[in-house]
């Protein structure tokens, strides 16, 4: 099946009580939002079931959309190392779902995302979700009641940002650094 897309980016707001995801198609240079929700997972107890059931969705997603790239919202340090664990763990099972379907993947941290989106990296859930809302042209009985799928879509969008970036804007400040970072794109 052909795509109406020139690339789809899947964007995954990781979670053990709600994950987040959003998925974004580009044409050209212009991103449209395809869907976005999330995956409730306080109904199971066991937390193993959980990183399963994460495992399981966002296999769904990539099977159901065919996303050519993950962007993936890093954990934030706080100051409950086990929480911080288990968001860890949520995190590295949707990575290794995506990297079962051979997808990139590209973390980007919690301020990094809301600079992207907003403009200022101390924004809060609901300015990110309403410059989504405004920058998408998202209807507004289209935005979900949890701000975690704006969140997973946000990362999309940022991903999106710095893919229109020239490399220089991107970190790559010498040849040798591009070669490094890209040994693929080098005739030897």
């Amino acid at each position: 099946m052909e795509s109406e897309f020139d690339k789809i980016i899947i964007g995954i707001d990781p979670g053990t009580n709600v994950m987040g995801y959003g998925l974004l198609g580009v044409k050209g240079k212009k991103p449209s939002l395809i869907a976005m929700g999330v995956l409730k997972l306080n109904r199971y107890e066991d937390h193993y079931l959980r990183l399963r059931r994460i495992f399981e969705r966002v296999t769904s997603l990539i099977d159901e959309y065919l996303p050519d790239e993950m962007s993936i919202e890093a954990p934030f340090y706080g100051k409950n190392v086990q929480s911080m664990l288990k968001l860890g763990r949520a995190q590295g099972v949707a990575m290794a779902a995506a990297l079962h379907h051979d997808l990139s993947i590209t973390e980007y941290e919690p301020r990094k995302i809301k600079q992207a989106i907003t403009g200022t990296g101390a924004a809060s859930k609901e300015q990110v979700a309403a410059m989504l809302q405004r920058e998408l042209n998202i209807a507004p009985s289209e935005m979900p009641d949890f701000l975690d799928a704006t969140d997973a879509l946000a990362a999309a969008l940022c991903h999106f940002y710095e893919c229109q970036k020239p490399a220089f804007a991107r970190g790559v400040h010498s040849w040798k650094s591009y070669i490094a970072q890209h040994p693929d794109r080098v005739k030897r």
